[in-house]
């Protein structure tokens, strides 16, 4: 089994993406897809007014600021044009892809997060409003039921509640609990630079492979989203996932790449 989470920032070339999904599903590999679609929401929220807002953590983490509006847009661009779209292309490429949200069928379920802590300079500020939670279960058994049909899922944030409303959740933690459900054996994540960096943004300095027992290090040398991949990384392997490769999705054939170790490969 194989997990690719493919992300939504500019630059990443969902064609290649599409095509070497194909070729695995011809070649009889189970996997499940999941997908991002940050650069395409950002654009509609300012298009609607509602430009985004992010937070970052008093532990460095920068997430999506989700007020219930920002959730609405979110919804409808990732669940909607993004997903669909991704789906279309597969589909022409005769996969039969269906694509979800974590709220269909309850496949990611998580606590809301009553309260998030934010760095506000030298201050910490309480978020009261946000709509945020992280994936602690996976309906497996809804996901097994379509992968032994033929299909392919494609999924995509939001996730539920326990309590039953619309969460947002972190696309590489939820790719990572989800690897970690069905025992993958490779959990990658494709985003538009080539893998962990010593030196961001210099893309020769890449650094190729780091030790479980190394990521503290790594953790030092990661900048921006590079943290919360690195986080998932950690937290696949930690729950058994045989290795993960933080990819580029920029370019031809990005799963075979970083199936044949390009990026950084974590074990």
């Amino acid at each position: 089994m194989y997990v690719c989470k493919v992300g939504g920032s500019a630059g990443i070339d969902l064609d290649s993406f599409c095509d070497d999904v194909a070729q695995l599903v011809r070649d009889g590999q189970r996997m499940i897809v999941v997908h991002g679609g940050s650069h395409e929401t950002n654009r509609v929220a300012e298009a609607l007014g509602h430009p985004p807002r992010f937070i970052t953590s008093p532990s460095g983490y920068t997430s999506r600021h989700t007020d219930r509006r920002t959730l609405e847009i979110f919804e409808m661009v990732y669940c909607g044009s993004v997903n669909k779209g991704l789906v279309e292309r597969l589909q022409a490429r005769g996969v039969n892809a269906v694509g979800l949200s974590g709220i269909d069928g309850r496949i990611w379920e998580g606590r809301r997060k009553s309260s998030i802590r934010a760095q506000n300079g030298d201050r910490i500020r309480i978020v009261r409003d946000s709509y945020t939670g992280r994936v602690e279960r996976v309906n497996k058994a809804f996901l097994d039921s379509l992968l032994d049909q033929g299909m392919l899922p494609v999924l995509v944030p939001p996730a539920i509640s326990f309590e039953g409303e619309a969460i947002n959740v972190d696309g590489d933690r939820a790719a990572a609990v989800t690897a970690a459900a069905f025992g993958a054996e490779a959990l990658l994540l494709l985003s538009n630079v080539p893998g962990l960096l010593a030196d961001f943004p210099d893309e020769d300095s890449l650094i190729d492979r780091v030790e479980r027992t190394q990521l503290d290090t790594a953790f030092d040398a990661a900048q921006g989203r590079m943290r919360i991949k690195l986080l998932a990384a950690q937290e696949a392997l930690a729950a058994g996932v045989g290795r993960v490769v933080l990819g580029d999705a920029r370019g031809a054939h990005p799963i075979s790449r970083a199936l044949a170790g390009a990026g950084t490969v974590v074990v």
